[in-house]
């Protein structure tokens, strides 16, 4: 679709003759769609390319999809603030329409297309956050008004001015610390090089397997009748896809040569494969992420998913979670010790035996109790009050228990204890550590 093509789009919305300020906008996008392979591109149709589509979903899908937890310090310890409505509007419902992993994957899909999220927060008579509703940014002007920032938003014709506490603004990378710079905007003249191989390729096929031909005749020019007929016969039974490879019958001494391009000759499936790797950068993830396996294999598959998390997902995790504390939680609660934290281990262990390996390292080396790896993996806590106890590395037992096993099995004098204590009436030292071994089968 060209210039005009566009601008008809604009017309069918109702844009206002004498809006100055969207039309300068409007001409402006519309000339910075175009590339220099002919190709309009926006944030909208960028996502017609499939790698760019893959890309911006693998991100805003996985940042999504990652589970989020309204947390709080207390002392030493940390709870979940479920009681606050801010807890589930972030962990389950963003809005009566919207759960929260589609609020939160909507607004991280527009952050890796226009560089910016937005959503208007709704709060109820005491002022805590009970809704949040995204706005498409392409509706949203940040702007420095008496050295406060607000937000212009149109609607239809009309603007509505909202101060920064009603807006969540996710900025994506950016230097002057108001709006994120546009991936897309960015990526124009390589996304557009993108696009036009994939028109190149629709017309290839739509076109027939040999696009660029001349037919050539011996003997004297022909007539414009003659030239017209021999024109719509060749093209009427030899052009298209379905009239592909078949037989070609010349007379008069007739001849046919080939004069385009075909895929192989231009590295056409090199080229687009390429390209392939090209979006991968500009988005930061592994392009096996995009479907490209040509460098990945059994071996390296697991690297390359580790290297997906740490070097894509966690960036983003940690960006994500300072801004819901700034622009979220209120004074009070911040105050509080209140904090939002995305829980990624899931993501680096994809299986049970590896989920197993790890549990067993955390509790072999005193760093999580029996009790909080079945809470982990949504089970129900054991009964038995050792498995809220920290396990000795040495001889993988309750630390409760550890002195008392080093002077049984080691003949070290146990510590003298301050007062006389009685001996265990039935259970012996035996039958303590080896309830670990029934732990996880409560």
């Amino acid at each position: 679709m060209g210039f005009f093509g566009n601008l008809k789009k604009f017309f069918k919305n109702d844009l206002a003759l004498n809006d100055t300020k969207a039309w300068s906008s409007t001409l402006w996008n519309l000339y910075g769609s175009q590339t220099l392979s002919g190709e309009n591109v926006d944030e909208y149709n960028a996502l017609t390319y499939s790698a760019v589509w893959n890309a911006v979903y693998q991100i805003s899908s996985t940042c999504g999809s990652l589970p989020l937890h309204l947390r709080q310090h207390q002392g030493k310890k940390t709870r979940y603030a479920t009681e606050s409505s801010l807890y589930r509007v972030m962990h389950t419902q963003f809005n009566p329409f919207m759960t929260a992993k589609i609020g939160r994957e909507c607004l991280m899909s527009h952050v890796l297309t226009w560089g910016n999220g937005y959503a208007e927060k709704v709060t109820n008579g005491v002022g805590d956050i009970v809704e949040l509703w995204p706005i498409t940014p392409n509706r949203v002007s940040p702007k420095l008004e008496n050295k406060e920032l607000v937000y212009v938003i149109r609607v239809g014709t009309e603007e509505k001015t909202l101060k920064r506490d009603k807006i969540l603004h996710i900025a994506g990378f950016g230097f002057d610390g108001l709006v994120g710079y546009s991936p897309i905007a960015m990526a124009r003249k390589n996304i557009g090089w993108g696009m036009a191989m994939e028109t190149f390729s629709s017309n290839f096929f739509g076109k027939g397997t040999h696009p660029g031909v001349v037919v050539s005749h011996p003997g004297p020019a022909m007539s414009a009748p003659a030239h017209d007929n021999l024109k719509r016969a060749l093209t009427e039974t030899y052009s298209g896809l379905g009239n592909s490879h078949r037989l070609m019958l010349l007379d008069e001494g007739m001849k046919i040569e080939k004069v385009g391009f075909s895929p192989e000759d231009s590295q056409f499936l090199e080229s687009k494969q390429h390209h392939i790797t090209d979006i991968a950068r500009w988005f930061n993830i592994p392009p096996h992420k995009l479907k490209d396996m040509s460098k990945s294999s059994f071996n390296n598959i697991e690297a390359e998913n580790a290297s997906y998390v740490i070097d894509t997902i966690l960036p983003w995790a940690i960006h994500l979670e300072q801004i819901y504390d700034i622009q979220l939680l209120s004074k009070r609660q911040y105050e509080a010790g209140m904090y939002f934290k995305h829980v990624l281990e899931g993501l680096l262990r994809a299986n049970s035996k590896e989920r197993a390996e790890f549990y067993k390292i955390m509790i072999g080396n005193t760093m999580m109790t029996p009790n909080e790896a079945r809470e982990k993996e949504d089970m129900n806590p054991s009964d038995d009050p050792l498995a809220d106890e920290l396990w000795a590395p040495t001889g993988n037992i309750p630390l409760s228990k550890f002195t008392e096993y080093l002077s049984k099995n080691q003949n070290v004098p146990a510590a003298a204890p301050e007062e006389k204590t009685e001996e265990p009436e039935s259970e012996d030292l035996e039958k303590d550590v080896g309830k670990k071994m029934r732990l996880f089968a409560t």
